[in-house]
């Protein structure tokens, strides 16, 4: 008998190396990415896919799960944080980051998923061991094991305060979002629960990948042969792919006579198109054009009339892209690297002018989820300068006769209409068009004469757009 065993204590264990985990491995890269280098995770994601299939680490299914892992614990991030803030005794900012990315894993596997209970905790763990430690795996096995007493429904009625004592926490905990994102679209909707519950849902959704086929160089009836293609709802140009479909693997996508594209994008790319001119229609501008998705969709519709566009974006590396992705346009166009502020052309230069200007991108929360957690409520005041001096050189650029879209991704009042009502004050011979006419077939634009797309009504990012007619110079 060993000397241990006389003393009444049992043989330590062996030690057992932690079994690696290459699909929550990957989860756990990206989500370090998303958080240390503020990446994007539609961004990060795909390379990292790309790399463990090569090696052969992973199948279709693998990579379904990680990108549900990653793109579910991002979503949920504020829902899951509160839950496990309830499960440990220190306050959240105090638990290193590696390790809340590692709790937010085993959150969504237990409230989000259908894994077994035992099996999320127990492959959380092991990934903890793998990339934190044994004395940390300790930590997060513990704070799981809380986790997983109950579910959604039931942690969320512990830790959200009820809707009539503050509706907006309330909100901003169920559907996690901050609670000051909650409050700008609930104004910009105007008011209302349902409204806004059903949007902040559909935040939470995973969106479909929309094509666009470009005009002259692809069709619908081409990007429809793929398997489980469907049309768009809206843009005659859009085709939404199968859930978990690979845009990379559609010939027209690999060739650029079709791109990704958004159709609230299209939409707003079409609506200034088929705006009613006064005189010639031969110059269209993209003010901002990278990376150049709606300036590719603008090139070809121009090509179509026989117009040029120009495409001008401020950072040379953007400008690349543009170029990209507006190579082999069947008509004449030009991209170039300028500073839409101090633009080098003429006044008066163009026909048509587009300005999508930079924001806070509270539009598009569905396929960027980590930037409701990024942006803050300051960002408002850092793009607002940029984003009026942006109107102010459309409006000088386009001629009289001619029409301006002011566009954003983001609904947020203060980079939409706020914006438009400051600039023509200064500009007193210009008009609003009402742009709702422009796209027939669309339901719920609001009323007018600016549009507002919503994912919830339309299935689009909440894209905006104010048609502005120059009346006289």
């Amino acid at each position: 008998m060993s000397e241990q065993s006389r003393r009444g204590r049992k043989p330590a264990k062996p030690y057992r190396r932690p079994k690696k985990d290459p699909v929550r491995i990957l989860a756990f890269d990206a989500l370090r990415a998303v958080d240390e280098r503020d990446a994007y995770a539609n961004l990060v994601l795909p390379p990292l896919l790309r790399k463990a299939r090569e090696k052969g680490d992973f199948d279709a299914r693998d990579a379904a799960l990680a990108t549900e892992l990653v793109y579910g614990t991002l979503r949920r991030q504020g829902t899951y944080d509160a839950v496990i803030a309830a499960c440990v005794d220190r306050p959240l900012r105090e638990v290193d980051p590696p390790v809340l990315d590692v709790l937010g894993l085993g959150a969504h596997q237990l409230l989000g998923t259908r894994i077994p209970s035992h099996a999320a905790v127990s492959a959380t763990v092991e990934l903890a061991r793998v990339v934190l430690g044994d004395g940390r795996a300790k930590f997060v096995n513990a704070v799981l094991r809380k986790v997983a007493q109950d579910d959604l429904d039931g942690w969320i009625a512990k830790v959200a305060p009820p809707y009539d004592e503050d509706p907006e926490d309330h909100l901003a905990v169920v559907h996690s979002h901050p609670r000051w994102v909650v409050s700008a679209l609930w104004d910009s909707l105007g008011g209302g629960r349902a409204g806004i519950e059903e949007l902040l849902a559909a935040d939470n959704e995973r969106p479909r990948v929309t094509l666009v086929a470009r005009p002259g160089r692809a069709t619908t009836e081409e990007l429809l042969r793929e398997e489980a293609a469907e049309p768009g709802r809206w843009s005659p140009y859009a085709v939404r792919l199968a859930e978990g479909g690979e845009p990379g693997a559609v010939e027209a996508v690999r060739e650029g006579r079709a791109g990704v594209q958004d159709e609230g994008s299209q939409l707003v790319a079409l609506a200034l198109a088929n705006a009613p001119l006064e005189g010639p229609d031969a110059r269209w501008l993209d003010g901002c054009a990278g990376p150049g998705g709606k300036a590719a969709l603008l090139a070809a519709l121009a090509a179509e009339r026989g117009a040029a566009l120009l495409a001008s974006e401020k950072q040379p590396h953007r400008a690349g892209l543009v170029a990209k992705a507006l190579a082999g346009n069947p008509g004449p166009y030009q991209v170039i690297a300028a500073d839409g502020t101090r633009p080098p052309w003429r006044p008066g230069s163009f026909d048509r002018v587009l300005v999508d200007v930079p924001c806070t991108g509270l539009g598009a929360l569905r396929r960027r989820p980590e930037a409701r957690w990024r942006r803050r409520p300051e960002d408002l005041d850092n793009f607002a300068p940029l984003q009026r001096a942006l109107l102010r050189t459309a409006l000088d650029s386009v001629r009289v006769g001619g029409v301006v879209g002011y566009a954003t991704c983001s609904p947020h009042l203060a980079e939409t209409r706020a914006v438009v009502a400051d600039v023509l004050k200064q500009y007193p011979d210009t008009e609003l068009i009402d742009a709702r006419p422009l796209l027939p077939g669309v339901p719920a634009l609001g009323e007018g004469p600016d549009i507002q797309l919503w994912p919830h009504l339309h299935g689009t990012d909440a894209m905006y757009l104010a048609l502005i007619r120059k009346t006289a110079g």
